[in-house]
This record gives C-alpha cells, sequence and structure tokens, in this order.
C-alpha cells in the first residue's frame, strides 16, 4: 500500500482498519495497539501485518504516534476521511429524538408569551443535554425577517426612539438622531408612510429601496415623503454596520471539562474565555449559515488555535423561504460523529418547523 501512497487508494483493508481504530479510539480514549485492533477489527490478520498498515497510514498522516504510547491515535486528517466516507450515520434514538420533538413542541404550544430568544436558548440547552457536549444556536437573523411595523417615538435633542417590529413578535428598539425637532405629528406621518411603504419587506429589500429613491429626483416628493425617507435612512444605515452580525446562545459548557482532551486548566479558560467573546465563532457559524446541510469542522480546519482540539458540528435553520440562523455543538475531536450529526440535523429540522408554526 506505501507504493500506492495516496488516501484516495487506501485498500479496502486499510480503511477497515482505520474504522475500527478511529471507533476504538472514540469509544475508549486510548491509543490503539495492534494486539486490540487485531480483535476490534475482526479481521483474521497478523500483529506484524497489521504494524505495516498503520506504518503506511502513519506516513500518509492518518493515525500519529503518541510518545508515550506504542498505540496509534487519529489525526484531523484521519477524522475527516473518517467521517467523508468511512461513517456509518446512526438514527437518532428513540429516546433522544421524542425528547426533541416534546420540547419544541411545548414551545410551539406556549408561542404566545414565548419569545425567540427564549426558545434558543430551550435548543442550546437541549442539544447539550442530549449530545453531552456543548450547545450552540443563532438567534433569528431580523436580517431575513419581514418588517411589519416601524413607529417613532420623540425624545430629547432631537432624538427619536425607533421601533421596529419583526414577523409577529421580534422587536428591536434603536435610536436615532435627527438634525431637527420633529413633531408628534411629523413622527406619526413618516412612520404611516414607512409602514405602507416597506411592510412586508426584509431589511436588506428596505435599504435597497432606501437607495433607489434617494437617487430618483426628488421634484415629485411632498414634504413628508422626504422626512420619511430622511428618517428610514437613519433607521436602516445604523443596522448595516452591525446589527446585522450573528448573536448566538451556548449551553452546556461545563460538559467539556470532563473530556481529556480538553481538561487542563489553561485550555479551558482559554476556551471558555472564547465562548463569551464570541468573535471566534461568528465566522465558523457564518459559513455554516451560507452552507446547505449539516457542515464538521475538525481540529485545525476550523481556523482557530483555541478549537485545534475541537470538533463543530452545525446545520443550518429556516423559515419556508429562508435560513435565519444555524445551530451546532461543539465538542472534543474525538466525539461521536455518528451519533451527534443526525442528533444536529434533526434539531435544526424541527427548530425551523417550530419557528414557521409562529407565523
Amino acid at each position: 500500500m506505501a507504493a500506492e501512497g495516496r488516501e484516495d487508494k487506501l485498500t479496502e483493508r486499510a480503511q477497515h482498519l482505520l474504522r475500527a481504530l478511529i471507533e476504538s479510539y472514540i469509544r475508549d480514549g486510548q491509543p490503539v495497539g495492534s494486539r486490540s485492533l487485531s480483535r476490534e477489527s475482526g479481521l483474521q490478520l497478523s500483529s506484524a501485518t497489521i504494524r505495516n498498515v498503520m506504518a503506511d497510514l502513519e506516513e500518509l498522516g492518518f493515525v500519529a504516534s503518541p510518545h508515550t504510547s506504542a498505540g496509534r491515535i487519529p489525526t484531523d486528517k484521519g477524522y475527516r476521511f473518517f467521517v467523508d466516507t468511512l461513517l456509518q450515520v446512526q438514527p437518532v434514538e428513540e429516546a433522544a429524538a421524542a425528547e426533541i420533538r416534546r420540547q419544541l413542541e411545548g414551545r410551539q404550544l406556549e408561542a404566545g408569551r414565548d419569545s425567540s430568544k427564549e426558545l434558543i436558548a430551550t435548543v442550546s440547552q437541549l442539544l447539550s443535554s442530549v449530545t453531552r457536549l456543548a450547545g450552540v444556536v443563532t438567534l433569528p437573523r431580523a436580517a431575513e425577517a419581514s418588517i411589519t411595523q416601524v413607529e417613532f417615538v420623540g425624545l430629547s435633542e432631537n432624538r427619536v426612539l425607533v421601533v421596529l417590529v419583526f414577523g409577529e413578535r421580534e422587536v428591536q428598539n434603536r435610536i436615532i438622531q435627527l438634525e431637527r425637532y420633529y413633531s408628534p405629528d411629523e413622527l406619526k406621518r413618516a412612520s404611516n408612510f414607512l409602514n405602507e411603504q416597506f411592510r412586508g419587506r426584509s431589511l436588506a429589500q428596505v435599504r435597497q429601496e432606501i437607495l433607489r429613491q434617494l437617487s430618483e429626483t426628488r421634484a415629485h416628493m411632498n414634504q413628508v415623503m422626504l422626512d420619511a425617507i430622511s428618517m428610514a435612512q437613519h433607521v436602516f444605515e445604523a443596522g448595516a454596520s452591525g446589527d446585522d452580525r450573528l448573536e448566538y446562545v451556548i449551553k452546556g459548557e461545563t460538559n467539556l471539562m470532563g473530556v481529556a482532551e480538553l481538561s487542563s486548566v489553561e485550555k479551558l479558560r482559554r476556551l471558555f474565555e472564547a465562548f463569551n467573546e464570541k468573535r471566534d465563532f461568528l465566522h465558523l457559524l457564518d459559513q455554516s449559515l451560507r452552507a446547505e446541510g449539516v457542515q464538521i469542522f475538525i481540529g485545525h480546519e476550523s481556523g482557530y488555535q483555541i478549537l485545534d482540539d475541537c470538533s463543530v458540528v452545525t446545520a443550518p435553520y429556516g423559515s419556508s423561504d429562508s435560513v435565519v440562523g444555524v445551530l451546532g455543538v461543539i465538542g472534543p475531536t474525538r466525539m461521536a460523529y455518528e451519533r451527534v450529526i443526525p442528533i444536529v440535523d434533526m434539531t435544526a429540522k424541527l427548530l425551523g418547523a417550530a419557528l414557521n408554526s409562529r407565523r
């Protein structure tokens, strides 16, 4: 096999042994030696033959030998080949599936008094408890939701409180600074005009329409229209720079404290700081938001050193017409992928259904 020397030409025997090694290491967390691999694989092979195959796999970068052991452990590359080629995904266990459905259906029934943020927190905790890893769920992006109402409330010093309602229940408040004082009647007329113009459109569509109207000649616009478009420019340009960025809820970080690969106090401290600061995860989650189906980032694939010993499994969730968020789990690279992947996939579909039921 060394002569073949290519990962896309791994022999069937090599693939079988690699799968057995990874499954054993995921289960037990111990480097796998030739003797135990012979038992695990069920193949009638001598220890010498297995050692030769392992040497080839190590040369190709699929496994590595820790200095403290004669056995071998998977590398990120080995896990990637396992997930892409060898993994046999299992159906979600009946008890776990029932619990996920029960929790989300319960939240649908409570939709009248339950905010999306509470639903997201529930799903994050649910993912954590079912997988025994850290669960992460982004809040639905307002940028994808339709605006149903705009209201202006005058404040002091030419400031105005803007109340934006998305869908039926999501409310955002923003304060804008205007060049002059606007009376309550002027504010009401402006909000009436904008509600007529923009109701049912997303933020992206509203911004596009504002730019279009601003580029047209203003000769045919009356003062109400001019005032309203001027205010809308302040409101929606403010959101363009930062208010649309992803926000997420993470639960179950303490589950990672029992993972051997993450057990050093310094490593956990840095990982928890990254969870709190959020910056390293936002790019990762944003990639998942634009992708289709389950995404798996193994070790260094995330591009963030703090996650070198972790894997992140994500899936986008959405309404009937668009993707509005992403959910997933964070755990060690030594995670039970065959179990975690279908749980993440199923939860994303059920969360999308729960959000659709609220419309």
